[in-house]
């Protein structure tokens, strides 16, 4: 099975005056074929450091994919980096010249003289129409090798990859195998803790087990890697039933599920209506529970107190307060339910402008858990 890196391409990225979406993107396609994806790079607008680059992956993996660089200015540098990572020249295209003059040509304007730049690419490399884009794509083939150059504009990426990329990839490589990806959501024990409960499972090759610390919030990922998608899910059912059955109630969710509707589902579930306030949190539960009120400064003495009138004035069965101190590090929680009225308090020794956030999960999955349980 080939490995990959993707190497993306644009001082801008490192400048972080833009954000880099295409390499999670090619990452995840990569992923659906069965192809490993060994690293990730980003590097600025320089022939010399591309090209580097570009050679050294070339050495570690079967496949190099690039994005970025291939507009018709100056310090769009791929086609350069990507011709001397191979020890070539480039060469003028005049079918892909055509490309670009139909493409801008179909904007009502005529292409300017900077733009042939795009139909320029490394000498004998496979061009690769770009039919929602002025910027042709290119395949330089060696004999271990492919070096794909794709543009830096994600749509024309995206659009790209699937059309005419991975068709490539799948006969060049002979890819019959996928890889699946399984995310199990879990709160209300670290990482440290849910690692002593499934070391051994974290040594396994086939699927892998590994973990991702959040702010108040563990990702447990198991990867399969099979000859198709109702094998890996068996493969993967098989370690899942396994760690639920060593974490139960801590596992609140699984792929795209959120805590928030999860915690709210639950809830409702119970058949309550809830309430809930807050202080010193910039509205963040507010965006998580409908109908929570905004406090300035609420003491630990007085949450309980302003929690229980929110409640009575909502006529609600459930109420949630939390109240953050930055100075202190610190958070109190509130809660009422029809079992009865809780307090609690919780330090952070965390980077502060986390505190909110991790205190906010931490209030949501203790909400939860109380819904579990029931009056």
């Amino acid at each position: 099975m080939p490995s990959a890196e993707i190497i993306t391409i644009g001082t801008e990225i490192l400048l972080g005056e833009i954000v880099d979406t295409n390499t999670r993107y090619i990452a995840r396609a990569l992923r659906g074929l069965g192809v490993d994806l060994y690293r990730t790079i980003t590097i600025g607008d320089n022939v010399e450091r591309i090209a580097t680059a570009i050679n050294h992956s070339m050495q570690r993996a079967e496949i190099v994919i690039t994005t970025g660089g291939l507009g018709p200015t100056v310090d769009d540098p791929t086609r350069e980096a990507v011709a001397k990572a191979v020890g070539v020249e480039t060469e003028f295209r005049e079918d892909l010249w055509e490309q670009v003059v139909a493409v801008i040509t179909r904007y009502g304007r005529k292409p300017s003289e900077n733009q042939k730049r795009q139909a320029y690419v490394p000498r004998g490399a496979i061009g690769v129409p770009n039919p929602v884009g002025t910027a042709p794509c290119f395949i330089v083939e060696t004999e271990r090798n492919a070096v794909i150059s794709l543009p830096g504009v994600p749509n024309e990426m995206e659009y790209i990859l699937h059309e005419s990329i991975i068709p490539y990839l799948q006969k060049r490589f002979a890819l019959n195998e996928i890889i699946k990806i399984r995310i199990l959501h879990c709160a209300g024990l670290g990482e440290g803790m849910i690692d002593e409960k499934i070391a051994d499972l974290e040594t396994l090759s086939n699927p892998t087990v590994g973990l991702a610390a959040h702010t108040g919030v563990v990702d447990i990922r198991i990867a399969a890697k099979a000859k198709n998608e109702a094998d890996a899910s068996e493969m993967i059912a098989k370690i899942e039933a396994d760690v639920r059955e060593r974490l139960g109630d801590v596992i609140f969710g699984a792929d795209e599920d959120r805590l928030e509707d999860v915690v709210l589902k639950t809830v409702a579930k119970r058949g309550w209506t809830l309430t809930a306030i807050e202080s010193g949190l910039d509205g963040l539960l507010a965006q998580k529970i409908p109908h929570t009120a905004s406090f300035s400064d609420l003491s630990p003495n007085s949450l309980m107190d302003t929690l229980r009138k929110a409640r009575a004035e909502a006529n609600a069965d459930a109420a949630l307060g939390v109240a953050v101190s930055m100075e202190q590090r610190a958070a109190e929680m509130a809660l009422i339910t029809p079992a009865g009225e809780k307090t609690h308090r919780i330090t952070y020794g965390g980077p502060p402008r986390s505190l909110p956030r991790w205190s906010v999960n931490l209030a949501l999955d203790w909400l939860r858990r109380r819904a579990l349980e029931g009056d």
